[in-house]
C-alpha cells in the first residue's frame, strides 16, 4: 500500500531534499503535538535532531497515514 499522496511523491519530495518518508513517518509516529484541521487532515509536529533541532510539520490524509506534505515549521511555537 502507497502511504504518500501523488502531491508528496512528485512536489514535496523533490522540491525539499532534506526531507525522507523515514523522517515524516518518525514524526507522525512520536509528534509533539498532533491537530486534526478543519478539513479533516491531521498536522504533527516533531523536532528533527538531522535537520538542525528544528520542527517539522507533517500534514496527511484524514486516515492519519497517508503523508501529503512535509517542510520545516519556522513559526511554530512549542
Amino acid at each position: 500500500m502507497d502511504d504518500t499522496t501523488p502531491y508528496f511523491r512528485n512536489e514535496v519530495l523533490r522540491k525539499r531534499p532534506y526531507l525522507t518518508i523515514a523522517i515524516c513517518r518518525t514524526v507522525i509516529g512520536k509528534p509533539y503535538r498532533k491537530e486534526i484541521q478543519p478539513d479533516g487532515r491531521v498536522k504533527f509536529w516533531g523536532k528533527i535532531e538531522e535537520l538542525g533541532e528544528k520542527y517539522l510539520r507533517v500534514v496527511t490524509l484524514e486516515d492519519g497515514i497517508t503523508i501529503h506534505n512535509a517542510f520545516l515549521d519556522r513559526g511554530f511555537k512549542p
